[in-house]
Parts: C-alpha cells; sequence; structure tokens
C-alpha cells in the first residue's frame, strides 16, 4: 500500500522550498494550481495533508483536574463531546504550546498543527506526582486530514459521517464510515467551515483517495497558509514563542478563561489583564503590492521611520500575488486599516494595510 506521501507526490504535489519541511502543515507546495486550490478550500471542499500533526492522550480519573490545572482553558467545564483552544504557559503566564483540546468519556485529547510533543509531554509529566494521569503520544498511530470549505459538510456526509451535531467549534463525533472508523472534529481554524479528520494510520492513504472521488480537492501548503494568516491562526514556533505571554496571540476570547481559578501561570495573566492591554499582539497584514517578507523581518510605521513590530510568517498563492502576513506589532501601530512600512526579503519595502479577521473573536 502506497503511503501518503507517496501519493501527494504522484498526483503532481510541488515540494516545499528548502528550509521549509520538518513541519506537521501541508508538505507540499501546492497540486498545480494553488488559486484554485485556495477557491475550493473556501467555497467547495479542500483536504489538506496535516497526517503529522502530533496528538497526545490523556487517560485516568485525574485527568481533567490535572489538565485544567496546567493550561488557560476551562477543562472541567468541557463536556465529552466537545473541545476547545487553550494554552500551555509556565510559572510566568509565557506560551509553552497553543493546543486543541478534545474531551471524550474516558480521555482529553491534545493536538496541534505544530508543536513540539516531546516538551510538552515533558511539561507535563514533570508535575505528574500521585496524581492517576497516564500521558500517551498518539501520533505514531493516527494521522489526521483537514477539511475545509462551504462544501466540506457535504463531502463528509457522503462519506457516512453524520454533521448535524457538529455545529459549534470543537464538537466531535465518532463515525463508522466507508474509510473505515473516523474521528471528525469541527474546527474552523481557517476560517471556512472546517472539520479535522483522525483516523488510524494504515487508513490514512485510502481515506485520501475515498475524499478526493467525493470530489475534495487535494490542497498544499500554499493555499494553507494563506488562509490561516487570513484567519488569524498562529503556530506555536513560528508565530508564538516562550517569549510571549498568552495574551499577545491576541486569541484571548477563545483560549483564555479569566473565572477557572488558579493553574500555572494564572497571577501574570490576570494581572495583565487587569491592566487592560498589552504593549505588543500579534495582527495580519496584507500586502498592497507583490512581494514576499521573511519571518523576522521589521514592519516601520507608514512612514517609515518608526520600528511597528516584526513579521512572523508570510504567504501568497504565486508570485504575482501580495502577500498576507502574521506580525507582531506594537498596540500604537495594531489597530485595523492601519498602514505600514514591510520589509520584503530581497531588502526592498512594500506597504502594507493591518487587519484582524472575525474569525479571530469567540467561538
Amino acid at each position: 500500500m502506497k503511503t501518503l506521501a507517496e501519493i501527494e507526490h504522484g498526483e503532481g504535489g510541488v515540494p516545499l522550498p528548502a528550509g521549509q519541511n520538518g513541519t506537521s502543515t501541508p508538505p507540499v507546495l501546492h497540486f498545480g494550481n494553488p488559486q484554485e486550490e485556495y477557491q475550493a478550500a473556501t467555497t467547495g471542499c479542500a483536504v489538506f495533508d496535516v497526517s503529522d500533526a502530533p496528538l497526545i492522550e490523556l487517560s485516568g480519573r485525574d485527568r481533567v483536574t490535572f489538565l485544567h490545572n496546567f493550561c488557560t482553558a476551562d477543562i472541567r467545564r468541557l463536556p465529552p463531546g466537545e473541545g476547545c483552544e487553550a494554552f500551555l504557559t509556565d510559572v510566568r503566564g509565557r506560551l509553552l504550546a497553543f493546543l486543541l483540546v478534545s474531551a471524550t468519556e474516558d480521555s482529553l485529547w491534545l493536538s496541534s498543527l505544530l508543536m513540539d510533543e516531546e516538551a510538552v509531554l515533558a511539561h507535563l509529566d514533570r508535575y505528574l506526582i500521585t496524581e492517576d494521569v497516564t500521558l500517551t503520544s498518539r501520533t505514531s498511530q493516527v494521522g489526521q486530514l483537514y477539511l475545509s470549505g462551504a462544501q466540506s459538510a457535504a463531502v463528509l456526509e457522503q462519506l457516512g459521517v453524520p454533521v448535524g451535531p457538529l455545529q459549534k467549534f470543537g464538537q466531535h463525533c465518532q463515525a463508522d464510515t466507508s474509510a473505515g472508523e473516523l474521528s471528525v472534529q469541527r474546527t474552523d481554524l481557517l476560517g471556512p467551515p472546517g472539520y479535522l479528520l483522525s483516523v488510524a494510520r494504515p487508513e490514512l492513504a485510502a481515506l485520501w483517495e475515498i475524499l478526493k472521488s467525493l470530489n475534495a480537492r487535494p490542497a498544499g501548503a500554499a493555499a494553507f497558509h494563506t488562509l490561516r494568516i487570513e484567519a488569524g491562526l498562529p503556530l506555536y514556533g513560528i508565530d508564538l514563542s516562550s517569549e510571549q505571554i498568552a495574551q499577545e496571540a491576541a486569541r484571548t476570547s477563545r483560549a483564555i478563561s479569566f473565572t477557572k481559578g488558579c493553574y500555572l501561570g494564572q497571577e501574570p495573566i490576570a494581572r495583565l489583564d487587569a491592566l487592560g492591554h498589552t504593549n505588543r499582539e500579534l495582527r495580519g497584514i496584507r500586502l498592497l503590492t507583490p512581494g514576499l517578507p521573511v519571518a523576522g523581518a521589521a514592519v516601520r510605521d507608514e512612514t517609515g521611520t518608526a520600528e511597528a513590530g516584526q513579521i512572523t510568517s508570510a504567504s501568497r498563492l504565486d508570485d504575482e500575488q501580495p502577500a498576507v502576513a502574521l506580525a507582531v506589532l506594537k498596540n500604537r501601530f495594531g489597530t485595523p486599516a492601519s498602514r505600514v512600512q514591510v520589509t520584503l526579503a530581497d531588502g526592498s519595502t512594500a506597504a502594507g494595510e493591518v487587519f484582524w479577521p472575525l474569525q479571530a473573536g469567540p467561538h
């Protein structure tokens, strides 16, 4: 049986540029036409390979209380069949991971499009003393695909997935389908309706082929990163790091509870909330002319004189398209519709406009 990677490259997947591999986001740049892939992922249905995304299971009777004490979300109020975003933080409130937490009757599952799995496991294991909690990596056993687009629900229904109950972010179910048993979770991480599909790794390539036969279009990293940046979706290790406190990720309403009580890092996060603002936050920038900035590129004010921040990631569908980027910006430059100057890869500058999507608000 062919692996998913062999199928992708056999059907015209264009590899990522050198130095951009090694992440759990799509391993190919595109499948021939990134513009059409982007369109499918918005108005149609596109399937993205995120099969290397880390996946950790927490089991044991103390799993809920334990995770509740070490992340920013209110895990005690998360019923089976639902999920939420959360940050793992250290004692200073600094970011260690950006997670999607899913609850079942007997487990909690931690997934992320980009996560240092070993570091997360080591961090949590460090605080296990007498609690009845078992931490298990499931990454080698379970692979994941991501469906995006207005027609994604229709494709899943053809597959045999009851999507009716999956109306809210994080809701998930098990389904016995023609591709085998799947876990399907509503996420909308890229903006349009989206579903994260988890399946036993031996069935992953077959699921990819079945989805294609149901008119889900294979899509690569160009469309994926353009969509996620437009949706304000950061990746830990790229857009987020341990140098940032949780609120600087600009997902406070989605990932941080201020009513749950104590947890590791809660005091500095609550103190910053009491101040009413951060000094800097993640924002999106739409370039107004073609060009591509690189991570670390300087962002300045409209006149080019005052330092505004730095680019963390950028994407475009082709060389003729203006790029979109995520950047950490000082507050006074981060108001949507503000104009800025962005340094491009060749050292020139391009005008850009700050944005922050509605999708970054509450679920």
